[in-house]
């Protein structure tokens, strides 16, 4: 249990290492997560700034080298904010496992955990959430379907805020699915419990 609560808020170290300015280790973070995750910013949470996400746009605001997800992985933050190591679908990922890990241990007689092959439905979710945005950003990187959700803006006559349909910020359709991947996940861990 302690190896995998490092292993979830480490990322969040690395900003908070850059606040108080031991870039070496912040680096280290980043690069040792960057193997697990894109770590886009506007896909990302962002500590010590006015918000806890930023849209593609502000980041392309204070930020020259977004023309490519390899030139906007390279963006930390400013004073602004500074990112996380992992995406929110990251952090939603592994801290249900871990909120998992920590109600069983305290409720549970600690009985050894089989893997029910079953379970993996409940992350159908994610893995639909995931490639469709792979397939956006390959369509067109900083245009491609999921950014616009044009196709959600005519399902629902436009009668939403257009916050709602862009980008990925905390509220956004893109927001509410992450935060649906993580409901989804809970019931398959606790039927596999």
């Amino acid at each position: 249990m302690m190896g995998y609560s490092v292993w979830v808020f480490a990322p969040f170290l690395a900003p908070v290492f850059i606040g108080i300015d031991w870039l070496t280790a912040a680096r280290g973070i980043y690069f040792v997560y960057s193997f697990f995750c894109h770590q886009l910013p506007e896909r990302s949470f962002f500590l010590f700034g006015e918000k806890a996400m930023y849209s593609l746009a502000e980041t392309q605001a204070v930020w020259e080298y977004t023309t490519d997800s390899l030139g906007l992985r390279q963006f930390l933050g400013t004073p602004m904010g500074w990112k996380a190591a992992w995406s929110d679908r990251m952090v939603a990922f592994y801290a249900s496992v871990w909120f998992f890990m920590l109600w069983r241990w305290g409720v549970r007689n600690r009985k050894t955990l089989r893997v029910n092959p079953k379970m993996l439905i409940f992350l159908l979710p994610m893995a639909l959430d995931g490639a469709s945005h792979l397939l956006s950003d390959l369509e067109s990187f900083e245009q491609g379907f999921r950014e616009t959700n044009q196709r959600l803006v005519f399902l629902t006559g436009n009668t939403l805020p257009f916050w709602f349909y862009e980008g990925n910020a905390l509220g956004s359709f893109n927001s509410w699915m992450r935060l649906g991947e993580w409901c989804s996940q809970q019931p398959g861990e606790l039927w596999n419990s």
